[in-house]
């Protein structure tokens, strides 16, 4: 399943991040695509929120993963944008990190090619002015589920929000 939504600023970004995050439930393989600067950090931050991380969150961009050892489970956050050689990964102990009950998030995947296993989710940020267009595609059959919940759960919340909104004086 794909599913396309666009969010007007930051707090937009963080906001989808952190219902996709409730749902992702600290586990599974998520890619996160986009040029530089599109909000993919920003996006890990969202996620980790949903399980009440409130610290610091940095690109990996030189240490290649950032571990968080949460009351949830384990979340890495990798960025792999000066990976050289999808090799390696191997040298980094990419298996290890990819155990069943852990949440990889992962910028850059292109450069792990045939390392990495396929994502529960590919997530592409593009640019939309100062807000961000945001495409889920579900990989895996919990990842279509998961963005059958999200489309489900932006469509409520969107039609809650027209209705708070609407009021008889405009009749």
């Amino acid at each position: 399943m794909v599913f396309e939504h666009s969010v007007p600023d930051e707090a937009g970004t963080l906001a989808f991040a952190e219902t996709l995050g409730s749902l992702l439930e600290c586990t599974g393989v998520v890619y996160l695509k986009g040029t530089l600067g599109a909000g993919k950090t920003t996006f890990s931050r969202g996620i980790l929120r949903s399980y009440g991380y409130d610290g610091a969150v940095k690109s990996p961009t030189f240490t290649i993963v950032e571990p968080y050892d949460l009351q949830w489970g384990q979340v890495y956050h990798f960025d792999l944008y000066r990976i050289a050689d999808p090799e390696e990964l191997e040298y980094l102990g990419i298996d290890d990190y990819l155990a069943e009950g852990h949440l990889c998030l992962i910028e850059w995947p292109e450069r792990g090619e045939g390392f990495l296993p396929l994502p529960d989710i590919e997530l592409e940020l593009t640019l939309a002015g100062k807000g961000r267009h945001i495409k889920l595609i579900g990989c895996s059959e919990r990842g279509n589920l998961i963005c059958e919940h999200m489309a489900k759960r932006l469509t409520k919340n969107n039609s809650e929000k027209l209705s708070a909104t609407s009021s008889g004086d405009d009749l």
